[in-house]
């Protein structure tokens, strides 16, 4: 985003937690600013402080990077009412596809061919075994609200269902503070 916008002649401004202080993003830009402490609830997550330093820096558009808040709605609609052009899809599109099962609601709907997957996320072990029994393995273990690999596993076999499926919630609940899968 950085080399793009040198060669468009815009100026960039990057972010960083304390830990990323000489992280590529930061040394490339025209502009860097501390968020916060090395904690991404204390800085990359902390919106109100992302529309602060947005301010004091005279952007008109925030691209949210890859990870974090790039996926989340909320935050592109705080980005648009603060009169910030939000680099990325409409709030409504990423609410739309905020999650495996909407996103795959939407997809059908538009006839797009999707590979087998539950209608309803589920906890209980017995309801993800039989599905694999009915489409076979590997299964896939996703997270609703996962992303970039975190909450999802991979399963071999109906042995493995039960703690695959466990570790998946807990992580995608510590990562993203939702467990459904």
């Amino acid at each position: 985003v950085i080399r793009a916008c040198k060669e468009l002649g815009v100026r960039s401004v990057a972010v960083y937690s304390e830990v990323d202080r000489d992280a590529p993003h930061a040394r490339l830009a025209d502009e860097a600013y501390l968020l916060g402490p090395t904690a991404a609830s204390e800085s990359y997550l902390n919106i109100e402080r992302i529309l602060d330093v947005a301010r004091e820096a005279g952007v008109d558009a925030i691209h949210p990077g890859y990870g974090f808040l790039s996926e989340n709605a909320d935050f592109a609609q705080a980005v648009a009412d603060a009169g910030l052009t939000f680099v990325g899809p409409p709030p409504e599109a990423i609410r739309q596809m905020g999650d495996k099962l909407s996103a795959r609601a939407v997809a059908l709907a538009a006839g797009v061919p999707v590979v087998p997957g539950t209608q309803e996320p589920t906890d209980d072990p017995e309801v993800a075994i039989r599905f694999g029994e009915q489409h076979g393995y590997p299964v896939a273990v996703k997270a609703m609200f996962g992303g970039g690999g975190r909450g999802m596993k991979v399963v071999h076999d109906a042995a493995q269902m039960r703690e695959a499926l466990e570790a998946a919630q807990r992580e995608a609940k510590a990562a993203f503070g939702r467990g459904e899968c």
